[in-house]
């Protein structure tokens, strides 16, 4: 049916790839170097923010800077930030008011923004409240060393330039704040889907994919480092594509994935996000044919209402998403799928916030991410429809949304009490030493008490003995 042993032509051996990764860097320690500067970073938003201060990580530490956990002790502080939604805009201006106490006290501390705020907001922070000393888009942190330096001669510095082509393919990541078992690869950056509410497209630029020797390269280093997992990160994964200049091969989403999963059968491999209109079958059976991908596929549906989803520019309805949720269930029986939901879009009715909660329902996702439309300045959606929903609408149906996902995600993590499921030690639980936790293939996180011998990063066979709607409870099979 498809390919099922996908290679990339030129790539004589993995070694090979690993040229221009050989930087891999492990997770960091504080350095105790005299006179070296040190960097705090603060990440907020989607994953692929968090994915992109490892990458800030490793060019400031290519220039004599250590991330430290301590604010008070860094010479830089930085603040990755996310445009999605208005609560998040809220919470960076009141970090930025601490740092900027610390500024006052400390002087020649520099305070930068960096992402998908940075680009939006620049004007105001910079220049308006003058609470930042840098400004710098998600395209343009090759020019963080620069625009430093700049900075400490007391000048602002801003460059929020997009690019057609960075990928940032040739840094290898500093892992920040990582267990050790589990990594980010960013496989892509930009995005060419204009949701109407979203900002992305505009903050972060076009669609383009890295070239899958360097994802290979990645992959492989951080095996050969210990790492068990690894999670593949775009803004729509399932749109990744890369053609090889010299022999034309076209390499897809599905081809990557087979690749990668073939660097270990030890490592686990996830991804996100997936997008319901370019979610494929060929996806679907290169994740049944390898054990080692997860059965675990995230797609963000947000309406189950086809008027509503057109307003959204998601150029899918709701039979088209039910008719993917189908083949996923189809082809990938023992996968669970988790979602996005936005209650109160313009001109959201009644009726078709219940197709909503309808879909929800029928999908039987396994848990969701689950928000009330917050109206982003310069999208399609504001310059076109009136935001128009009270927000105490919004608000009672997003809680309506809630308590019927929970319901389904107890009822989900019950059915799963008294099977035995093969986990990923990833570290101890959160409440408790006595504990460790990790998840299974179909992402779902299992708590379980310890036993000798057993570390993060072994795989081991669990038992669910109960469940909470966000967790199953187990014991290590003997």
């Amino acid at each position: 049916m498809y390919d099922s042993n996908p290679t990339l032509e030129g790539l004589k051996t993995i070694d090979e790839a690993k040229q221009g990764n050989v930087l891999f860097k492990e997770h960091w320690q504080e350095s105790s170097v005299p006179g070296e500067k040190k960097f705090y970073i603060e990440s907020y938003g989607c994953q692929m923010n968090f994915s992109d201060s490892e990458i800030v990580a490793s060019i400031l530490s290519d220039v004599g800077y250590s991330p430290t956990r301590n604010m008070e002790d860094s010479d830089l502080i930085l603040i990755n930030t996310c445009s999605i939604r208005e609560k998040a805009e809220e919470t960076v201006r009141k970090r930025l008011r601490v740092f900027d106490v610390l500024k006052k006290q400390r002087p020649g501390l520099v305070v930068g923004i960096l992402g998908c705020m940075a680009e939006r907001l620049k004007k105001k922070w910079l220049e308006e409240e003058k609470l930042v000393d840098l400004v710098v888009g998600p395209d343009a942190y090759r020019d963080l060393p620069n625009l430093i330096g700049s900075a400490e001669d007391g000048h602002r510095m801003v460059n929020v330039l997009l690019s057609r082509e960075e990928t940032y393919a040739d840094i290898s990541p500093v892992r920040l704040e990582t267990n050790g078992i589990t990594a980010f690869i960013s496989i892509m950056r930009g995005c060419d889907n204009m949701c109407s509410f979203c900002v992305v497209p505009f903050t972060r630029g076009r669609e383009r994919s890295r070239d899958p020797f360097s994802v290979l390269a990645e992959a492989t280093n951080l095996f050969e480092n210990g790492y068990r997992e690894v999670m593949l990160l775009g803004q729509n994964v399932d749109s990744y594509k890369w053609d090889n200049p010299e022999t034309g091969q076209h390499v897809d989403f599905a081809d990557l994935l087979e690749l990668v999963a073939q660097v270990h059968p030890s490592l686990r491999v996830r991804f996100s996000t997936s997008h319901p209109k370019d979610m494929s079958d060929k996806v679907l059976y290169t994740m049944a044919r390898h054990h080692n991908i997860c059965k675990y596929i995230h797609l963000p549906v947000q309406s189950g209402n086809s008027r509503v989803l057109d307003m959204m520019n998601r150029t899918y309805d709701r039979p088209w998403c039910e008719q993917r949720i189908e083949a996923i269930r189809r082809i990938l029986p023992e996968a669970t799928v988790s979602s996005d939901i936005i209650t109160g879009f313009c001109t959201e009715t009644e009726e078709e916030h219940q197709d909503t909660l309808s879909i929800v329902e029928w999908a039987n996702f396994s848990m969701a991410y689950m928000f009330y439309y917050s109206e982003r300045p310069g999208t399609l959606a504001a310059r076109k429809y009136a935001d128009d929903i009270p927000e105490d609408v919004k608000k009672r149906r997003l809680n309506e949304v809630i308590r019927l996902q929970t319901a389904i995600s107890l009822r989900h993590n019950q059915a799963d009490i008294g099977k035995t499921f093969e986990v990923l030690i990833e570290g101890n639980s959160r409440k408790s030493d006595a504990d460790f936790c990790g998840r299974n293939t179909q992402n779902k996180v299992l708590v379980f008490p310890k036993k000798p011998g057993l570390k993060p990063g072994d795989y081991v066979q669990v038992t669910v003995k109960d469940a909470t709607s966000a967790t199953l409870l187990g014991e290590i099979e003997a």
